[in-house]
């Protein structure tokens, strides 16, 4: 289809609702969270999207993460229209993914081996498969406010009491498909020794988002983390580490590095494709042997370890340790999240804003009295409020990622002239309300 230059963002979506499952597909880009439409966007460069109106946004959600170098990075372009020039896809063994598979294994002392996946979904769904035929068990712990992709037996929130009577968060999820999947609360070391006790023996894996980034940014304390670690090991079951939002965003070991804890399997997926749909699950090799077809665990995919998935992931994670892009990202976060915050707290002294950061990643949310861990702690009127902010902010061609509950995330491309400049859009945009 060729957007015409006179088509509105509504336009497209009264006739996207005709043939997709409410006019979208992934159901955050609906805007449902926060009302209104959503806007169509047509291209991208560097911090910069345009949308299907020729209108300009300065954007921090970045595809919700994959673009820690911004929009059309020249270098990775370059590496991408070689692709192009070479092969699409191949459906066989080629060079590129044993490069990035390689240099990966370089890099992180506790990834000893690696599989290539389409997407961070497949990577969890994989390490959860490897992990119940390496224990012979059956059951998982994960926890409320950790998102692992929509894989039936990760949808699922506690019901009442300890790990109890667990229930579906989608519907079309049977009971058998979630009576194996145990819910805990975040940063509960009490609960998680508790559970143990009762349950140790028939735990296959633990699974947790390191940094949980999916309900809020939900910044764990490291001695939560380390017991977990610690209660697992001592019980036989495996630790996996979602590290798809945090992997190569926290430096090139990811949150594992930073903490010092090392995982017995992780998953990755975003910034590792260069911005291509990629996913991969990896860890120690006593658990990747056990992958097909070296071992009895079967996993494939069509299109797993494409070419421009490959080359622009290597590209991009070489790119981040040449330029050592870590600090300088997490120093203009800072930048961003204090001057924004300076004004939201003075146009929108109601809502007593206040804003958790880690990297290059930010969440902004009403005020609370202690750090917010846990998805019951997040503040009333959360929701509400960041609805008020967000169109405000996109009336003026600043894009946050259209949800309360989403996190925000800089790149390379915004610089302290785009910095400056949104500080200049947010602070109009209040003056107009």
């Amino acid at each position: 289809m060729t957007v015409s230059q006179t088509i509105t963002s509504k336009e497209l979506f009264e006739r996207s609702k005709k043939v997709s499952p409410g006019g979208v597909h992934s159901p955050v880009r609906s805007f449902r969270s926060v009302g209104g439409n959503p806007v169509f966007f047509k291209s991208a460069q560097g911090a910069v999207l345009t949308d299907v109106e020729g209108k300009s946004y300065l954007d921090y959600c970045l595809s919700f993460g994959p673009l820690i170098l911004g929009h059309r990075d020249p270098e990775i372009e370059e590496v991408v229209k070689q692709t192009v020039e070479t092969a699409w896809s191949f459906g066989a063994a080629e060079p590129y993914s044993l490069e990035l598979a390689e240099w990966i294994v370089s890099k992180i002392p506790w990834v000893e081996k690696i599989r290539f996946v389409n997407s961070g979904t497949e990577a969890v769904m994989s390490a959860l498969r490897v992990a119940k035929a390496a224990t012979g068990r059956d059951k998982i712990l994960k926890f409320d406010g950790c998102y692992h992709g929509h894989l039936d037996a990760l949808l699922v929130k506690a019901g009442s009491g300890l790990a109890g009577e667990s229930s579906s968060d989608s519907a079309g999820i049977g009971s058998e498909m979630i009576r194996n999947t145990l819910v805990l609360p975040l940063d509960n070391e009490n609960l998680v020794e508790e559970l143990f006790s009762k349950e140790g023996k028939n735990i296959a894996a633990v699974i947790i988002e390191p940094l949980p980034a999916n309900y809020g940014l939900l910044v764990q304390r490291k001695e939560f983390l380390q017991k977990l670690a610690s209660v697992a090991k001592k019980h036989g079951a495996l630790l996996i580490f979602d590290e798809v939002i945090s992997g190569f965003r926290m430096g090139l070991t990811g949150m594992s590095g930073m903490l010092g804890i090392e995982p017995d399997l992780v998953t990755y997926g975003k910034i590792i494709g260069g911005g291509f749909p990629v996913g991969a699950y990896a860890g120690k090799a006593e658990f990747l042997d056990l992958v097909a077809p070296q071992g009895p665990v079967y996993q494939a995919g069509t299109l797993s370890a494409n070419p421009f998935g490959m080359r622009a992931g290597l590209a991009t994670l070489k790119k981040c340790e040449r330029d050592n892009v870590y600090a300088s990202l997490e120093e203009k976060t800072l930048q961003l999240t204090q001057g924004l915050l300076s004004i939201f707290r003075k146009y929108d002294v109601e809502s007593e804003w206040a804003c958790t950061t880690q990297g290059s990643l930010f969440w902004f949310h009403r005020k609370s009295a202690s750090p917010i861990r846990t998805v019951d702690s997040i503040p009333n009127g959360h929701k509400e409020a960041f609805a008020k902010v967000f169109h405000l902010l996109l009336g003026e061609g600043v894009y946050l990622a259209p949800s309360g509950y989403e996190v925000g995330f800089l790149s390379l491309a915004h610089t302290s002239e785009i910095i400056a400049q949104t500080l200049e859009k947010a602070e109009a945009s209040f003056k107009k309300a």
